[in-house]
């Protein structure tokens, strides 16, 4: 290795700090994702496929504003702006996630329209501060190890998060635990701003047009076919999420039992991150998806023959966690590669645009396994064990498969980033 390549590794305390963002953004995304839907069905009284139909609206439309906001931030091509994102976005930020669990005024078409109105506001705060966040990934170190430590050490940082939202919110109540998570997360998030500092970039190319950046983004193979495998990914990952505390509530009479899955959940994945950042960091990120695609494919074929009670669910949600950080671990750790692979070929440095449209797809394949999960229980007649059994299991082994044929197809096999990131580096 030559003493250029040594030097752009960056310090682990770095990468470290920058991680920490994920914390913060986590103690906001995780009660959202884990809770929301149950509290405005449960709590709140509203119809399950209403609720789940605002749910996916509002994904997104948080979608289509990070992609926007990944649009125009790229026209700047400075990491000044992405940081100015971060410290002055991370207070309003918190205070509309705090209105995502205050009471509805009123009840039915009131009810729904508020419901819907906070998400909206929350997610479009969340959408461009994540936003920023997310394209700096792409500058806090040019070197692939160091993205593979950095997506490890965000994982980590967001199971830590998850976690503490499980533990939490239980005990404290939902609207308690948002204040708590509000405080604290409105914090990390806008130190990390502040303190962030961007490593030196292979190369510096003029900012593109919308048109150019768009139409770099699509001849990009390796986005094109990590964002694919990403949104099966996130539909089948989604599907289960979302049946947990249905799935223990309705088919195993176990409403308890759900709330400690999700618990055990989220410590597994404190478990996984390290042994899947030490495998990407050996052999790839891209082999790992395709291990982590083979231990939940096994697990949910399982899960649909065994039929196991309450206990052998609860073994099967934290295995097939396991697998889900693994898939998560993937994704995060070869996104940033994506943008000097595109880079190389089509002389466009697109990170706000690729952090942008993997925001969107992302959250269409959120919004999509919502109103599936919704719509399939409707469709099945109520919250019955088959119906349930299927959106836990069935569909997302569907959805898995999906996402390792578009692996399949994805350039950036081991060694492939670095030879791209050697075709833009200038011989000293």
């Amino acid at each position: 290795m030559s003493h250029r390549q040594r030097s752009q590794r960056q310090p682990a305390r770095r990468l470290a700090l920058f991680a920490a963002g994920d914390f913060g953004f986590n103690l906001l995304w995780q009660p959202v994702a884990l809770y929301l839907l149950f509290y405005q069905t449960e709590v709140l009284g509203l119809p399950l496929a209403l609720a789940a139909t605002a749910f996916a609206a509002a994904t997104v439309w948080d979608g289509m504003v990070g992609f926007v906001a990944g649009l125009l931030l790229d026209r700047r091509a400075s990491g000044a702006v992405y940081r100015r994102v971060l410290t002055r976005g991370a207070v309003p930020l918190a205070c509309a996630f705090v209105l995502l669990w205050l009471p509805a005024p009123g009840s039915g078409v009131a009810a729904l329209a508020w419901v819907l109105g906070v998400q909206l506001l929350f997610r479009t705060g969340y959408a461009t501060v994540n936003l920023a966040y997310v394209a700096l990934s792409a500058r806090v170190s040019a070197d692939s190890r160091d993205r593979a430590l950095v997506a490890g050490l965000r994982m980590l940082a967001g199971t830590l998060a998850a976690v503490a939202v499980a533990l939490a919110t239980a005990p404290l109540g939902y609207r308690i635990a948002a204040i708590g998570a509000a405080v604290l997360a409105g914090l990390t998030i806008a130190v990390v701003g502040w303190r962030f500092v961007a490593a030196p970039l292979p190369s510096a190319p003029p900012p593109p047009s919308l048109r150019a950046a768009l139409a770099g983004i699509v001849r990009n193979r390796a986005f094109v076919t990590l964002a694919a495998a990403m949104a099966a990914m996130i539909v089948a990952t989604g599907l289960i999420g979302a049946s947990v505390l249905y799935f223990f509530k309705y088919a195993l009479a176990d409403e308890a039992g759900g709330r400690l899955a999700l618990a055990t959940m989220m410590a597994t994945s404190a478990v996984a991150v390290p042994l899947w950042t030490a495998l990407g960091r050996r052999a790839g990120a891209r082999a790992v998806w395709f291990w982590a695609s083979g231990l939940a494919l096994a697990l949910l074929g399982w899960f649909m023959i065994a039929g196991p009670g309450s206990g052998g669910t609860q073994a099967f949600l934290m295995a097939m966690q396991v697998a889900t950080v693994g898939l998560h671990f993937a994704f995060w750790a070869l996104l940033p590669d994506t943008v000097e692979w595109g880079q190389r070929a089509g002389g466009l440095r697109l990170e706000g645009t690729a952090a942008g449209l993997a925001m969107l797809i992302q959250r269409l394949a959120g919004g999509a396994a919502t109103a599936l999960f919704g719509w399939w229980l409707a469709a099945a007649d109520g919250l019955g064990v088959e119906g349930l059994r299927a959106t836990l299991a069935a569909l997302p082994f569907a959805f898995l498969l999906l996402g390792v044929a578009a692996m399949l197809a994805n350039p950036l096999r081991r060694g492939a980033h670095a030879r791209a990131l050697r075709d833009l580096t200038p011989s000293a």
